[in-house]
């Protein structure tokens, strides 16, 4: 797992931390028993204080996504596995949804352009599926 930090996108890191480990959780990428990265490496590869990625670390065992193992490391709760219900890695959905993506990098938007345009067609399609409210 590695995890990526934008600062210009106005959450905590903490928070992003969070995030990106229960996406990965839910789209079956990590697994039970999987060790995250040590609040050290972290800091190393995203520029942040190891205290963010504690923080982060602890929440996510309060939420039941990780068990810490002092000494040994951070892990995947094994009750983690009831969390995944999206499509893995390998399904075609994922597959066809990286493509997107990569083409519209390509086409020169930010990965803030591609949330906002993902985040527009869900709204979208919330309000089609009730009927036009939002």
């Amino acid at each position: 797992m590695r995890y990526y930090i934008e600062r210009r996108r106005g959450v905590a890191a903490y928070q992003q931390i969070v995030e990106q480990t229960e996406r990965a959780v839910r789209a079956g990428v990590l697994k039970p028993g999987d060790r995250l990265p040590t609040a050290r490496e972290v800091a190393e590869t995203c520029a942040v204080n190891p205290n963010t990625t504690l923080k982060a670390y602890r929440e996510l065992e309060r939420a039941g996504v990780v068990e810490l193992r002092q000494g040994v490391g951070t892990f995947i709760a094994a009750d983690a596995a009831d969390r995944s219900h999206a499509p893995d890695a390998e399904s075609p959905l994922y597959a066809e949804l990286a493509e997107w993506t990569g083409r519209a990098l390509a086409a020169g938007l930010v990965e803030e352009d591609v949330r906002d345009l993902l985040e527009l067609a869900l709204q979208e399609r919330r309000q089609t599926v009730d009927g036009g409210r939002a």
